[in-house]
């Protein structure tokens, strides 16, 4: 630290904390071991920073929610371990909805991304630059996000699926597949991601088999679930994206 940068004496900061010129940390802020900050970055009040976090130059972090509805509540932003946030990243914290927005452990946050208020980010997502989310949009682990994609708010974005760049969200996005097209639609599973993480081939298998009833039988979503739940209730992976497709309140993208 430096006389270039200010750091409130309220805040709490852990071990090898290390901070650029003209950054801005508030009162209301808990900052973790061995972070980095780098120069011309506000950590606003509501900042909660794990540990083994960088964040770049120009983020800003804790900022009030872009919603006329926010009155200024004591609310909080949540980054989780090992995260890196690039340049003018903004990441606001939470209304009253939920009182917290949270990014998960070991995520990526490209440059000039917006996670808006009350979202939730999983565990090692990724987020190509320019990607800008509503408000409420919760994101499963292990999703890659395309760079400049708009996601609305209250979208729903399952684990370990990937949407391609330039898109926009607008329907919920089950687990485990590609995305792409306009308007958005099932291109397939994300095979190659599946195959990096460990899945087995019965595993994938069952994922494929479970999208082909979903997208390639000729049923409606709901006979196909149905369908599904009968021939596949032993299969944890079937199981993921029917509880998805139950909790989805804006609906799924189309095969």
């Amino acid at each position: 630290m430096n006389e270039l940068n200010s750091v409130s004496v309220n805040a709490k900061t852990g071990k090898d904390f290390r901070i650029g010129s003209y950054s801005t940390v508030s009162d209301d802020v808990l900052i973790g071991d061995n972070v980095e900050i780098g120069t011309c970055a506000l950590i606003a009040d509501g900042a909660r920073i794990g540990n083994n976090v960088k964040i770049f130059h120009g983020a800003s972090i804790g900022t009030v929610p872009q919603d006329l509805k926010f009155e200024g509540e004591s609310t909080t932003v949540e980054v989780g371990d090992g995260t890196v946030v690039r340049e003018f990243v903004t990441l606001n914290r939470a209304t009253n909805h939920s009182k917290r927005t949270i990014i998960g452990r070991n995520c990526f946050i490209m440059a000039y991304a917006h996670v808006a208020h009350d979202c939730r980010l999983g565990d090692n997502v990724i987020l190509a630059n320019g990607v800008q989310m509503g408000g409420h949009v919760e994101i499963g682990d292990w999703v890659i996000v395309g760079g400049l994609v708009a996601i609305h708010q209250f979208v729903k974005i399952g684990k370990h699926a990937m949407i391609g760049g330039g898109f926009r969200v607008v329907k919920d996005v089950p687990p485990f597949i590609l995305a792409g097209s306009v308007p958005l639609r099932f291109e397939g599973i994300n095979l190659v991601g599946l195959r990096r993480r460990g899945f087995s081939n019965e595993q994938i298998h069952v994922i494929s088999g479970t999208y082909d009833l979903l997208y390639k039988s000729g049923l409606n979503v709901s006979d196909a679930v149905a369908r599904i739940e009968k021939e596949m209730s032993d299969k944890p992976e079937a199981m993921d994206i029917v509880n998805f497709i139950k909790e989805s309140k804006r609906g799924i993208i189309r095969g």
